[in-house]
């Protein structure tokens, strides 16, 4: 059997080598090809939560629409991207992660100006729809871009700082729509897509090269891809409508039973298909299997932090949403730094270690959160600590998972590989919503159906730190990797 190491090693040289081809790596700057992609990337993080601002002024605009129907507006963007996550990392990687991206952006673009002009909900969740294919189409194939430009050792600090911009997007999206909707209308939260992603379009095709793998002639896995199409779709959207009056419980269990079905379908099929969507020896890799739950649980606990903070700035301290939105900017703005301090760290010592202090620090500061703010307004000294702890965190978790995830995947499967993460990430953040609205969901909050939130935030903090244990990333780890740990093509 050939050597594993040196198999995943000429792989990863052999990305490398893509980047620039006709010139050694050194010889042109990777950086132009992250900030290009960064800038999709943060376009589609932002929009998944810049509606949660518009919400009231859709709720005006559409005055016929109830709320369930307005509420398709968010779900049916969560809902299919979750879903078309992994089939379009398995697309970027037959077809071009470079074509793949800009397809994705250009539909994207598309959709936005769709939505934008949308005279009724029905015409408007159509297009959000089209959006979140255009989303889930370009966001692995971005990082798998990302990877393939940049040499071995630089690989850990581009990986957090692209995981940094989407988070930085999600974070910012409330309060920059807040701003961008009082001033303009609930339009423009779709319209501000249009020229920034002309732009990406535009400086893609001039930049980046594609990086198609040696996968021609391998057959589209479509009976997997319907398969975890129907899973995702069908379980995300058991949770999503989990406190909806108009689904049963019924039917809420019958469409989780349907997922569950179709997911256990998916495995069973992947394991006998010649050239399945997804090689389940991904997860044979010990770093990759837990790297993956603990994003689901920080996943879960990060969307329930940022969901709470509006909850309680308009139910207990009565912020009006620009306020609300301006209140929570100094956590965002710890991320991008952190994270790149982060993935300096990780290119030297690996990422296990960033990752269980980060998990401690959000710990400490859902625990401030839980004990320390009032029913008053104090946000110097009661708010702003807890929110900068936990950017902290998140700067330093978030980014990390993201490159942990994707640090010993062979070349040819680093969209799909990501892919998977991604999707799991987002599955989280549905999960996440639907246990915050669970929880605070009633109207006439008290400061203490807060605690609730606070008491998962730690467990869930402690859980990922847990998961993050066994995960080994440090350069000496990989090196040393066996076959079956290091490349699912291995065995």
């Amino acid at each position: 059997m050939t050597n594993p190491d040196s198999r995943t090693t000429s792989a990863l040289s052999a990305a490398n080598e893509q980047a620039s081809p006709g010139m050694p790596p050194s010889a042109a700057s990777p950086w132009p090809i992250f900030w290009v992609v960064s800038v999709a990337v943060f376009l589609v993080s932002m929009d998944g939560t810049m509606l949660f601002a518009a919400f009231s002024a859709l709720r005006a605009g559409f005055p016929q629409a109830t709320v369930a129907d307005l509420s398709w507006v968010l779900n049916a963007y969560a809902v299919v991207y979750a879903a078309m996550l992994i089939p379009s990392g398995g697309l970027a990687d037959r077809h071009g992660r470079k074509k793949v991206f800009l397809v994705g952006v250009a539909l994207f673009v598309a959709a936005s100006v769709a939505c934008g002009l949308a005279g009724s909900v029905e015409w408007l969740v159509a297009a959000r729809v089209l959006q979140a294919i255009g989303a889930a189409l370009l966001t692995p194939a971005s990082l798998s871009l990302v990877l393939a430009a940049f040499p071995t050792n630089k690989r850990a600090v581009a990986v957090s700082l692209w995981g940094a911009v989407g988070g930085l997007a999600a974070a910012v999206g409330p309060s920059l729509g807040s701003f961008v909707i009082a001033s303009l209308g609930w339009q423009w939260a779709f319209y501000l897509n249009v020229p920034v992603g002309i732009f990406a379009i535009w400086r893609g095709a001039r930049l980046l090269t594609e990086t198609k793998q040696q996968t021609k002639g391998r057959p589209l896995d479509l009976v997997g891809m319907c398969l975890l199409i129907a899973g995702i779709g069908a379980l995300a959207l058991s949770i999503v409508q989990s406190e909806s009056p108009a689904w049963s419980r019924h039917e809420l269990l019958g469409g989780a039973g349907i997922g569950v079905i179709c997911i256990i379908g998916f495995v069973a099929w992947a394991r006998s298909a010649s050239a399945p969507l997804v090689d389940l020896r991904l997860f044979r890799n010990r770093t990759y299997r837990y790297v993956n739950l603990a994003t689901l649980s920080f996943g879960i606990a990060f969307s329930m932090m940022f969901f709470a903070f509006f909850f309680y700035m308009s139910s207990i301290w009565k912020y009006p949403l620009p306020l609300a939105g301006l209140a929570m900017m100094p956590g965002p703005l710890m991320v991008v730094p952190v994270a790149a301090l982060s993935g300096r760290v990780a290119s030297r010592h690996g990422h296990r270690p960033l990752l269980l202090v980060g998990c401690l620090i959000y710990a400490i500061s859902a625990l401030w959160f839980l004990f320390v703010p009032g029913v008053e307004p104090a946000y110097l000294t009661q708010w702003l600590p807890g929110m900068l702890l936990s950017g902290v965190g998140v700067g330093m978790v978030m980014p990390s998972l993201s490159g942990a995830a994707v640090s010993r995947l062979p070349a040819d499967h680093y969209a799909v590989g990501s892919a998977v993460n991604q999707a799991i990430r987002q599955i989280g953040s549905v999960m996440g919503v639907a246990l915050t609205v669970l929880f605070l969901g009633s109207p006439s909050l008290q400061r203490a159906d807060f605690n609730a939130v606070y008491l998962c935030h730690i467990g869930l903090a402690l859980i990922t730190a847990a998961l993050c244990l066994p995960v080994n990333t440090s350069p000496s780890a990989i090196a040393k990797s066996h076959a079956l740990d290091a490349s699912p093509e291995s065995a």
